[in-house]
């Protein structure tokens, strides 16, 4: 028996703030600042998976152990945030262009999906994942020269890639060489990548919630347990939900994360390989299982990001939620 819409906003609704009852000046402005500390305590982790997927085989680093610890003994702690101030100066508008769109196109996509009487956990992942890639869609535009300059200077020096003086020191150069559409290289992939990923974070984060409010705790339209679930349990359940959508994604988009990052860190050469290349070159040197490089890493950074993003952004959207 499906839940009626009723049932599911006195149910699932006592956890979630919508986007119409936000004060979006406080939201962007206070955002900014949260998301910017989360990038902070995160960001060494995307440089230790970027190391990782563009080493060549005669690299001797081949776990995150190790390159951790050949960036340290290198560069020191800085070494852990090469490209972060680009990663920064890019992240504040392409986050705020991703959550506009996701919030917006979410209420759409409920709306959409409601005559289709289908679960409550079933409607939560075809609206969310809805949601989630057409988001990162919007949002590539801005992310994708941010994604190919943060990751050359990831890099920079490692397994014979060049060196910088910095970001803009990339995109001088890239531009220089290949024009405005240098910047935007593995675009194709990066939506390829990015818009699934998104898709099946998004979907799997809306729909774990509702089983495990539904199915776990009891709190669907035919339990007894009618009061507001406490904050804590609300979000301890947000953070397994992150946990749950990382795993989800990572699993699913970690192959086309490969290539793609290969692709934009290629140096400035005319014969630059292609997707098809670097394919093969990924399957001479380790089999199959080259496109797996960074997946430990990569799905620590989606989990890890993914359930401090959501904590952070549900946060957000409580400090920022409207009094009735």
């Amino acid at each position: 028996m499906n839940t009626p819409p009723s049932s599911r906003v006195a149910s699932f609704g006592q956890t979630e703030i919508n986007w119409d009852k936000l004060d979006k000046r406080r939201f962007y402005v206070n955002g900014a600042g949260l998301f910017t500390g989360v990038t902070v305590a995160l960001y060494p982790v995307s440089v230790v998976k970027t190391r990782l997927q563009v080493a060549s085989r005669d690299i001797a680093e081949k776990s995150a152990f190790s390159v951790i610890k050949g960036i340290l003994k290198n560069d020191g702690v800085p070494g852990l945030y090469r490209g972060f101030g680009t990663v920064i100066t890019g992240a504040v508008p392409a986050r705020i262009i991703f959550l506009t769109a996701l919030e917006t196109t979410k209420i759409s996509a409920f709306k959409l999906v409601a005559p289709l009487e289908l679960s409550e956990p079933t409607q939560a992942a075809i609206a969310n994942g809805i949601a989630g890639m057409t988001a990162s869609l919007f949002s590539q535009a801005v992310f994708v020269p941010i994604d190919v300059v943060s990751q050359k200077l990831m890099v920079q020096g490692y397994s014979g890639h060049a060196k910088y003086t910095g970001g803009i020191d990339v995109a001088t150069k890239i531009i220089k060489s290949y024009g405005v559409r240098g910047l935007y290289r593995g675009f194709g992939l990066s939506v390829m990548t990015y818009s699934p990923s998104s898709a099946a974070w998004w979907a799997s984060y809306g729909s774990s919630q509702r089983v495990i409010w539904s199915r776990l705790l009891g709190y669907g339209s035919d339990s007894k347990a009618t009061a507001a679930p406490s904050q804590s349990k609300i979000v301890l359940v947000q953070a397994l939900g992150g946990i749950i959508a990382g795993a989800t994604a990572s699993s699913i988009t970690t192959p086309l994360d490969t290539i793609k990052t290969r692709l934009q860190v290629m140096g400035h050469q005319e014969n630059r390989p292609s997707a098809k290349k670097v394919v093969k070159d990924l399957i001479a040197q380790d089999g199959w299982k080259g496109f797996y490089r960074g997946l430990g890493p990569r799905f620590f950074s989606m989990s890890a990001w993914g359930t401090s993003m959501i904590l952070t952004y549900e946060y957000l959207k409580r400090l920022c939620a409207i009094e009735d």
